[in-house]
């Protein structure tokens, strides 16, 4: 069953079509954007596609992705939608469009899971190195108007104890000499370069700095600690923990990471990186757990990680986001954590 069929996902789409962005800066604009099939991408493409049948926004999308059959299960209803491409491409490889021009380029193709950082450190730093690299030099020649790189709390590594949240300007400690370190120095590395071709090619480049994102469009394949909860939520089982679960972190529902991407990308100074992130959604672990146990009726379990998982996960403890410079921007989050985490659950048990 596609996620377009199940009511409350519709809904959500129809609702947050309805935040205030400037769709009309939008309208008639090419839009590529790179992860297409993946958490951020399909929700994305899916409020977009929206916006083209019911207003007329008349946007066309080239969605990038690895692997077409993959596009197909998740983007399908689209492939015969003259607003739509998919293009079968590996970022870490020149990209070849043969569209002259492409209004807008959203870079949101990341590995973004323990397990991905801990069997293919490689391929992770890749994508946020290279893949920024052969995004962003596409756009220079392709009349592009703004490119948009999503990047991570990542970026703000340890906190040294010297301040409860981070701001766009705090700089934390990350030890290089780690395998786990790829991720966040890689796409430290990718914000970089967009600082280089902001000033070497005159490009308008800005910054999204995601919290942990969590929603319907998860995949199933997904080694992050939230979505293991929510897959133990969806098949009403005890919810394991891999420690004690005071870890503190800020996360996003989907839908709200998207519009705070779509502010940037419309409302966003040149060059600038802005938080993503409510403060209303912040919570340790355990209570991200106890959130999806309570919703299957279940109870939280501890289970330490075998090496392998624990190579994977992040060291921080405390990484919570200062989010108010996008609040100026007029971000605003609509609903409350445990609300979002049971609609998670309702919309992926009905994908069973």
């Amino acid at each position: 069953m596609d996620l377009l069929n199940i009511e409350e996902y519709k809904n959500s789409i129809i609702d947050y079509s309805n935040c205030d962005i400037d769709w009309n800066m939008l309208k008639n604009k090419n839009f590529l954007i790179s992860g297409a099939t993946g958490m951020i991408g399909k929700c994305l493409i899916d409020i977009i596609m929206y916006k083209n049948e019911k207003d007329n926004l008349n946007c066309n999308i080239i969605a990038l992705g690895r692997n077409k059959e993959k596009a197909k299960d998740r983007l399908g209803n689209y492939f015969d939608n003259k607003n739509f491409k998919f293009i079968e491409s590996d970022i870490n490889k020149e990209i070849n469009i043969e569209e002259d021009n492409i209004d807008y380029i959203l870079h949101a193709a990341s590995s973004t899971h323990p397990l991905q950082y801990s069997n293919d450190p490689i391929g992770t730093i890749t994508a946020n190195v290279l893949g920024t690299y052969n995004l962003l030099n596409l756009a220079s020649k392709k009349n592009n108007k703004r490119f948009l790189f999503a990047s991570s709390v990542e970026v703000y590594g340890e906190n040294k104890g010297d301040t409860d949240k981070f701001d766009e300007n705090y700089l934390g400690y990350i030890d290089c000499n780690t395998l786990r370190a790829g991720y966040p120095e890689s796409k430290r590395t990718g914000e970089a370069l967009c600082q280089a071709f902001i000033k070497q090619k005159d490009m308008d480049i800005v910054i999204a700095r995601l919290s942990r994102v969590f929603g319907p469009t998860m995949l199933m394949s997904d080694s992050k600690a939230s979505s293991q909860f929510i897959k133990n939520g969806i098949n009403e089982e005890d919810i394991v923990l891999k420690s004690e679960g005071l870890q503190n972190y800020s996360y996003s529902y989907v839908f709200d990471a998207v519009i705070g991407m779509m502010l940037c990308l419309t409302k966003g100074k040149i060059g600038e990186a802005y938080n993503i992130g409510y403060e209303k959604f912040d919570v340790t672990l355990r209570e991200f757990a106890k959130a999806c146990a309570d919703t299957a009726n279940k109870e939280v379990i501890f289970d330490l990680p075998d090496e392998n998982e624990k190579a994977g996960y992040s060291t921080a403890t405390k990484a919570l986001l200062d989010s108010s410079k996008i609040g100026k921007l007029g971000y605003r989050v609509k609903d409350d954590f445990t609300n979002r985490v049971k609609e998670t659950i309702k919309i992926l048990k009905k994908m069973k």
